[in-house]
């Protein structure tokens, strides 16, 4: 299986938000080419959820998962943590009040 590049995933990710009219910001550049991604996604009432892709050994696919969900602030507090061990990885911030992220599409599994 080809493997794409965190750049060229994230640059896809967007351009599919822009159709949808989805507001998204690059919160932290990671690295181009295998920075891991996790996508936060703020309803704009003060709470968020943030996402990680990761590997079900069983089933053999990726997908993503919650990492963390709850006050803004909390996971913001988590973005902040991971990025201190890992200063590859991107942020995305979604902000949308009905929460669509379109992780779930076909195309961004």
């Amino acid at each position: 299986m080809i493997r794409l590049t965190s750049r060229f995933w994230v640059d896809a990710y967007l351009a599919r938000l822009r159709v949808f009219d989805i507001p998204a910001f690059v919160v932290a550049h990671g690295d181009d080419t295998a920075g891991a991604v996790l996508v936060k996604s703020s309803t704009l009432d003060g709470w968020a959820k943030l996402y990680q892709r990761s590997y079900d050994l069983l089933e053999d696919t990726r997908r993503w998962d919650v990492f963390v969900e709850g006050a803004e602030a909390d996971v913001d507090a988590s973005i902040a943590k991971q990025r201190k061990f890992d200063s590859d990885v991107w942020v995305i911030e979604v902000e949308d009040r009905a929460g669509r992220t379109l992780l779930g599409e076909q195309g961004l599994t």
